[in-house]
C-alpha cells in the first residue's frame, strides 16, 4: 500500500479516535478544565467548527491536494496537543479522564498522531506536494 493510502486511513482512524475522546470530554466538562466560557453550548460549537475543518482536510486529502497534507499535520498537531495537554492534567493530579477507556483514547491519539505525522511526511514528499 502506498503512503498516501496510508495517510488517508491513518487521518480517518486518528480523527475518529479524536471524535470519540471530544465525547469522551463532554462527560468530563472539558470546558471548566480548560476554562472555556459559555459551558456546553460553545463547548458543541468549537467542536462541531474542529469536526467541519477536519472533514474538509480529509476530502482534501483524498484528492491529494497539497492543503490536505497540511491538515493531515495540522490534526497530527491537534492529537499531540490534546496527549501532551491531558497529560499534565493527569500529572498534576487532576481527576478527569482517568477511566480506563478515557486514558486508551489518549494513548491511541498519541500512537496514531506519530504514525500519521510519519507517513504524511512521506506521502507529501512522494507526491510532490
Amino acid at each position: 500500500m502506498d503512503s498516501h493510502r496510508w495517510t488517508v486511513r491513518l487521518y480517518i482512524l486518528n480523527v475518529a479516535v479524536l471524535i470519540t475522546h471530544e465525547i469522551d470530554s463532554a462527560y468530563w466538562e472539558e470546558w471548566t478544565l480548560f476554562g472555556i466560557p459559555g459551558g456546553i453550548q460553545v463547548f458543541n460549537l468549537l467542536n462541531l467548527a474542529v469536526v467541519l475543518v477536519f472533514l474538509d482536510g480529509l476530502r482534501r486529502l483524498v484528492q491529494r491536494e497539497r492543503r490536505g497534507y497540511q491538515f493531515s499535520l495540522l490534526l497530527v498537531g491537534a492529537g499531540l496537543f490534546a496527549v501532551v495537554a491531558h497529560s499534565y492534567f493527569l500529572a498534576v493530579g487532576r481527576p478527569e479522564f482517568r477511566l480506563p477507556v478515557s486514558l486508551a483514547l489518549l494513548a491511541a491519539t498519541f500512537i496514531l498522531s506519530v504514525a500519521q505525522g510519519i507517513v504524511t511526511l512521506q506521502a507529501r514528499r512522494d507526491d510532490g506536494a
